[in-house]
């Protein structure tokens, strides 16, 4: 009877792993592999430039990932790693001969879905972090286990390069030219555009997305100190960004593909709550004549959501098709063929912006009847207020799910 009970146990274990992996799996992404061999199996998934590989069976679950190479023990690595343990919920880092890792285990009638989710979450995730970190600020350790990374070509590291320089200088050239008090928070608008521009369109990996994080660490930590200072110090931290080389830079530029996402799900109110705020606060400035300072506050509402929170890929289907009409010339460096704005001449490709939102409405009809975009409320005069008409539809869009 305990054998055929095993049995059953290890039949109900496994089932309940693939459906969990099938939970994680993207198929277009196809960053989960799951294999199973009678009682036992293995799996891996990929997160940013790290894979996490396990085993299990019906005495234990396993899961590791590889960090770093370290060829002659470092006390000070040590001693970081060991301050890194504390913090850590579910996993351990640990020394294997010359590798360096992070591990999770957990026997598997105590491997709830939740605990395995979010303890598979915090190694892959924590890894993926620390890696370049690790072997950025330790000369003993050396990179590895990398090879999935697919590298990006020389060419659309060139364009990346140079955007990601034109748009600093072009935002630091612009602020010197304004009164810091008078326009405070203008300035710090178009700073956290910029970073999460950076983000979204130059995708930078390792320590470079790391160095972006902490610029925008610096505005919203809690303190004492005025938006004025706060500005000043990101523009201090974008300047160092003006000092890396080309090759360093490029050495953060490649494509991963992810399992876990890195910040969390949020009802849609508080997406259109951002849209709203940026759009009160852009009035001033358009009013004014600073359509510079007006349109990216407006890009602020939609891109900081982008950036802090997990979207719905309607949401992000709608910010990308408007970050192509605000930054046409990115675009077309990058080789694609659509110019929905032209900035010498401010004109609009209407008809054609008009077709690519009810394509995006279509494909996801099914998920969100009731969204509804009216682009007969869109406004084709000049680009401040067609970002405006833009942004405030998807502030009244009803994204309630089927």
């Amino acid at each position: 009877m305990d054998g055929r009970r095993n049995a059953l146990q290890g039949k109900e274990i496994h089932r309940k792993h693939g459906c969990f992996f099938d939970y994680l799996r993207d198929d277009e992404a196809a960053n989960v592999v799951y294999e199973r061999n009678g009682a036992e199996g293995r799996f891996h998934f990929y997160q940013g430039s790290k894979i996490v590989r396990g085993t299990f069976s019906a005495e234990r679950i396993n899961a590791e990932v590889t960090l770093a190479r370290m060829a002659q023990p470092s006390v000070p690595v040590m001693r970081r790693l060991l301050e890194m343990n504390f913090n850590l919920f579910y996993g351990r880092f640990a020394l294997e001969n010359e590798r360096l890792c992070m591990k999770f285990d957990s026997d598997p009638s105590a491997a709830s879905p939740s605990k395995l989710y979010y303890g598979l979450k915090e190694l892959a995730t924590k890894a993926d972090k620390q890696d370049d970190l690790l072997v950025q600020d330790f000369a003993t350790l050396e990179t590895t286990d990398s090879e999935h990374i697919t590298p990006v070509s020389d060419a659309e590291k060139t364009v990346k390069y140079e955007y990601l320089q034109k748009w600093i200088k072009e935002t630091l050239d612009y602020i010197n030219t304004l009164d810091a008090e008078k326009f405070a928070g203008g300035i710090a608008y178009m700073l956290l555009s910029l970073i999460y521009r950076i983000d979204y369109l130059i995708t930078p990996e390792g320590k470079l997305l790391n160095d972006l994080e902490k610029i925008g660490g610096i505005y919203f930590k809690k303190d004492e100190r005025s938006v004025v200072e706060k500005s000043k110090d990101m523009v201090e931290e974008f300047k160092k960004f003006q000092q890396l080389s080309k090759e360093e830079i490029n050495s953060y530029l490649f494509h991963s593909r992810y399992t876990y996402s890195v910040v969390a799900p949020q009802p849609y109110k508080t997406i259109t709550d951002s849209i709203h705020g940026a759009n009160q606060n852009m009035v001033w400035y358009r009013d004014n004549n600073h359509p510079l300072i007006a349109s990216q506050t407006i890009e602020y509402g939609i891109m900081f959501c982008q950036y802090t929170y997990s979207l719905p890929k309607a949401i992000t289907e709608l910010n990308h098709l408007f970050m192509m009409i605000n930054y046409p010339h990115y675009f077309a460096a990058l080789g694609f063929g659509n110019e929905y704005y032209n900035a010498e001449r401010n004109s609009f490709d209407a008809k054609n912006i008009t077709e690519q939102i009810k394509v995006i409405q279509q494909k996801w009809k099914e998920k969100f009847p009731l969204m509804s975009f009216k682009t007969e409320n869109l406004r084709f005069d000049n680009l401040v207020n067609f970002n405006y008409s833009f942004t405030n539809e998807m502030e009244f869009l009803n994204m309630e799910p089927k």
